[in-house]
């Protein structure tokens, strides 16, 4: 490994650097510094960042693809070393980064350093994988035409990547397309989120640290239009997408190259008649799950389907759990609701809620908005053509509602357009392999809420939330392809 001593930046009273510069070919380019980043909480300029525009974005993919044979050739033990590398300087650089999280995304200092701990660990499951990349034998001895000949298939690197990443996780996010990507083999570049590109710039301050060929990495925060080219550019091999819909449009442009979306859902919760745990254990989950980071989650509670035997008891506690809740500035150890990522987010939230209630929706606990702090909020009788119910509304919103039969619940989870996660509290196991058998979903949680996630599971949806996973080596598997060797002895 080169020196850690390397720096980029002179830091600044609050944690972060005055300015940022983007990474193009592994190298620091301070080009400008037209990228302000706000603090989500004050809404002052915190940093400023360079942005890069088409033409740099063009030698990002031409340094990337010329890199492709350097990359492969990249032993998977350095390319274990470079990943633990990376673990190493995280967890010096600990509360650096939490504190970026705080700033630049309104994330309550706890969930920060909970997202530092999922970025350390997405980095140490890619270091054991880089090692296991591992191909098979085939028999092809399968009648007596094919006598003498045997098959080996190995897995190789796909070539360059493309990764777009959004706003809500800039650390781990960005790690689950990195990470996989380095353990693979391949070059790539990252675009992320205009409104949180700290967190991935100084990721790329560490990876320059490395003995990464020249070429394997760029990270450049750029407008949407300027990053046509990380879709339409046919030396990309693979686009990967998280973030809303649009994904769909990026994949229809993208042409031949493999495309991998994460689009988010509005998940819900079933808490059956005997849900398996104290009411009070699953309404610590429930509110966790609904509320953490401001709801601001693919995964976040968006419904609580309740048996109607438990609606009553389990309403009033959720109903006084979530009115303690604080909300406040993020720095501070005990905020559990911090700002909403702009105020115009905060007023489709708002707004959302406000038709719902016109349409005959109850707000059980919440409050008004003040810029961009948006209370919990938690809605009964909310109807199921509102926006509110059908669409994902990723803040702090959750929509309560009951039923009678648990095949019933399942029905209700597979109306809604997305499938990435559900949840079910339940002892019965039949109801338990029931939801596993019918639900549309990429994942089913027994026991706990659909907000939950280890980084070396697969992850992702069907329908509307997406296609593909993610998760460190099911990532890996599609930053590869096979190849067959036949040798005829």
């Amino acid at each position: 490994m080169a020196s850690t001593s390397r720096t980029t930046a002179r830091r600044n009273p609050r944690g972060l650097a005055r300015s940022y510069p983007y990474w193009l070919a592994g190298e620091a380019v301070a080009a400008n510094t037209d990228l302000e980043v706000r603090d989500k909480y004050s809404g002052k300029v915190a940093t400023r960042v360079a942005f890069a525009d088409a033409a740099t974005v063009d030698r990002a993919i031409e340094a990337a693809w010329n890199a492709r044979g350097a990359m492969a050739d990249f032993a998977p033990d350095q390319r274990r070393d470079v990943l633990e590398h990376c673990m190493r300087r995280f967890e010096e650089r600990f509360e650096e980064l939490a504190l970026a999280l705080c700033i630049e995304a309104g994330k309550p200092i706890g969930d920060a350093r909970g997202e530092v701990t999922r970025l350390i660990d997405t980095f140490r499951i890619a270091a054991g994988e880089a090692t296991r990349v591992e191909g098979e034998t085939v028999e092809l001895q399968i009648s007596e035409r094919t006598r003498g000949y045997r098959g080996l298939v190995r897995r190789v690197p796909i070539g360059v990547c493309s990764f777009i990443t959004p706003f809500n996780f800039p650390l781990n996010l960005v790690a689950h397309k990195v990470a996989p990507a380095i353990a693979a083999g391949c070059p790539f570049v990252l675009k992320p989120a205009a409104k949180t590109p700290v967190g991935a710039l100084i990721i790329g301050e560490i990876l320059a640290e490395t003995d990464l060929p020249r070429g394997a990495f760029s990270i450049l925060p750029c407008s949407n239009d300027d990053a046509a080219a990380l879709t339409e550019d046919e030396r990309i091999a693979l686009l990967s997408f998280t973030g809303g819909l649009v994904g769909w449009d990026l994949k229809a442009r993208a042409g031949r190259k493999k495309v991998t979306l994460e689009l988010g859902g509005n998940a819900a919760c079933i808490v059956d008649a005997d849900p398996g745990a104290s009411l009070d254990h699953v309404v610590e989950r429930l509110v966790f799950g609904a509320y953490y980071q401001s709801g601001q989650s693919c995964i976040s509670v968006q419904h609580i389907l309740v048996h109607r035997d438990l609606y009553d008891p389990l309403r009033r506690r959720l109903k006084a759990r979530v009115a303690k809740l604080v909300m406040g500035d993020p720095r501070e150890e005990d905020t559990f609701i911090g700002p909403v990522i702009d105020e115009d987010a905060a007023k489709r939230i708002e707004s959302w809620v406000d038709d719902a209630r016109k349409a005959g929706a109850k707000r059980v606990a919440g409050g008004a908005r003040d810029g961009t702090m948006v209370p919990a909020t938690l809605m009964e009788d909310v109807p199921r053509d509102c926006d509110l119910y059908r669409q994902e509304v990723f803040g702090p919103v959750a929509c309560l509602q009951a039923f009678d039969d648990f095949d019933t619940a399942l029905e209700t989870v597979n109306a809604s357009e997305f499938g990435l996660q559900t949840g079910v509290f339940t002892a019965n196991l039949a109801h338990a392999m029931r939801a596993w058998d019918r639900l549309e979903v990429g994942g089913v949680i027994v026991g706990d809420v659909p907000s939950f996630r280890v980084d070396n599971m697969p992850y992702g949806g069907v329908k509307g939330s997406g296609l593909g996973r993610e998760g460190v080596r099911y990532a890996i598997e599609d930053m590869t392809e096979p190849r067959l060797l036949v040798i005829r002895s």
